[in-house]
């Protein structure tokens, strides 16, 4: 009796632990909700496999109020699943910048790497190019000041003595080296992420950083290779002018004794090879990325003291938000002053494209109603902090919550209506791979990949497959992905 009470409680949790995870797919916040309130413990619940969590299957989805909602029943925000990958790397490779921001506000470790690659959250979001992603990614590591990019760019150490600006941990960020020495700037210009590339130099990416040879990487081009060795294998010329213009290295010599110019011949990228010659003399003057952000720093701030969701502006209130008119204000733009709520004003900060003219601090966002430049965020005086719901400790027990339970002489809190496994839903299909070592299969001619769905999203990750060259042929000799399948095709 025992031993089949066991079973029982089994199914049951399983069954409700497989409704929240189709919730959390499919975007169901009531009955998100409706679950979480009766056993928040269902938080934690896991699938079979690669053991993907509701919060994984949210994130990959972009339903950032049932990832708040998940965070603030308890769930661990870096809970991993069997790849090593979190709810923020997942988010990352399919560009949910508005959970992005969420896990940041909740401080999602950014510097986390996966088991598979040692890729971080800024590699999956590199290899796509999902800009607005890397700038959330690193809003506590920018600064909200005018001269920030002036700085960035300046070899003196007064930085050291601003307050909330680590250079040397900014730069720790962005150059963070995955499995064989492959940083985010290599997979951006490999890719032929141009905007990528742009914002990625101006927030201290390195141009001499340098692939290493080890064991566990595949390297199409060779060790020793250079962000603009990358860019030449990809054969974007605005990846290849940026990168030159921001000093990288014409005649650099990777393990294989190719320079840049050599590895865009080899790959018959004709229309680079007169930019990535000595006689080239299309250097051109790059301004500041339009998807520089800096006032993210002091909006998110604010918005971890106050909240940012459960703003309504009650009956009495006789100066709402003038940009959602429905939220009360709690944040000011320094500079002019005009106020709006804090949700308004990190929408305008993650989504804006700001200023490349010389005339105004760069990185600044434009005032929606004056057009003055905004470079941070004030709390306004006498704002209290918001109520948020109280976030919910999850006991690592055995689930007591199914009625079948009874059978130890408990109680059964939870209804018959979420235990039983009567219930129709369309099952989840597992998650592919998400390796980051990925190429563009648009830019390979000799690769076709099989597109698969990973979470019902219709596009995936390439995995980096090695390789060996035969005249104008490649060959496969092994893979890494389970969710992709190479063919060879002669070039």
């Amino acid at each position: 009796m025992g031993f089949l009470s066991v079973v029982g409680n089994s199914f049951g949790c399983s069954a409700t632990g497989e409704r929240l995870v189709s919730a959390a797919r499919d975007g169901d916040l009531q009955e998100a909700k409706a679950l979480l309130e009766v056993n928040p413990r269902l938080a934690r619940y896991s699938t079979f496999g690669v053991r993907n969590s509701p919060l994984h299957y949210s994130a990959a989805q972009g339903h950032h109020e049932i990832v708040s909602l998940l965070i603030e029943s308890g769930v661990d925000v870096n809970l991993r699943n069997t790849r090593g990958q979190t709810a923020l790397m997942q988010a990352c490779q399919y560009g949910r910048w508005e959970v992005v921001q969420t896990l940041i506000i909740f401080k999602a470790n950014v510097m986390a790497t996966d088991y598979l690659n040692g890729g971080t959250a800024l590699h999956f979001a590199a290899i796509k190019g999902h800009t607005r992603c890397i700038r959330l990614l690193l809003a506590d590591y920018v600064p909200s000041i005018s001269n920030f990019l002036k700085m960035m760019r300046s070899k003196s150490k007064r930085e050291s003595s601003i307050p909330d600006f680590d250079k040397s941990a900014l730069s720790k960020v962005v150059n963070q080296k995955a499995d064989g020495g492959i940083t985010a700037l290599h997979m951006a210009a490999l890719n032929g992420k141009a905007e990528t590339v742009h914002l990625l130099l101006d927030l201290g990416a390195s141009v001499s950083e340098v692939t290493v040879k080890d064991g566990s990487t595949i390297d199409l081009i060779g060790a020793g290779s250079t962000p603009l060795h990358y860019a030449a294998c990809g054969g974007n010329a605005m990846c290849c002018q940026v990168l030159i213009a921001r000093g990288a290295s014409l005649s650099a010599e990777n393990d294989n004794g190719w320079t840049p110019l050599m590895v865009a011949r080899s790959w018959h990228r004709n229309l680079i090879i007169e930019i990535l010659s000595h006689r080239s003399s299309g250097r051109i003057k790059v301004l500041p990325s339009p998807y520089l952000s800096i006032p993210l720093m002091s909006i998110m701030k604010i918005a971890r003291e106050l909240g940012w969701r459960s703003t309504t502006q009650s009956p009495a209130c006789t100066d709402p938000c003038v940009v959602c008119l429905e939220r009360r204000c709690t944040v000011a733009a320094e500079g002019c002053n005009h106020e709006f709520c804090t949700r308004c004003g990190l929408y305008l900060c993650s989504t804006t494209n700001t200023s490349t003219s010389l005339l105004v601090p760069p990185g600044s966002i434009p005032c929606p109603l004056c057009r003055h430049p905004i470079v941070s965020f004030a709390k306004i005086p006498g704002v209290s902090p918001i109520r948020e719901l109280p976030r919910r400790s999850i006991s690592l027990s055995l689930c007591t919550a199914c009625p079948s339970v009874n059978g130890f002489g408990g109680t059964a809190p939870m209804t018959a209506q979420f235990c039983k496994p009567e219930f129709h839903f369309t099952r989840a299909p597992p998650f592919g791979s998400s390796s980051f070592r990925s190429l563009s299969c648009q830019r390979f001619p000799s690769m076709k990949m099989n597109q698969t769905l990973c979470m019902g999203v219709p596009e995936t990750s390439p995995s980096l497959v090695r390789f060996s060259r035969s005249g104008s042929n490649l060959r496969r000799v092994s893979f890494t992905s389970q969710a992709i399948v190479t063919n060879a095709e002669r070039g």
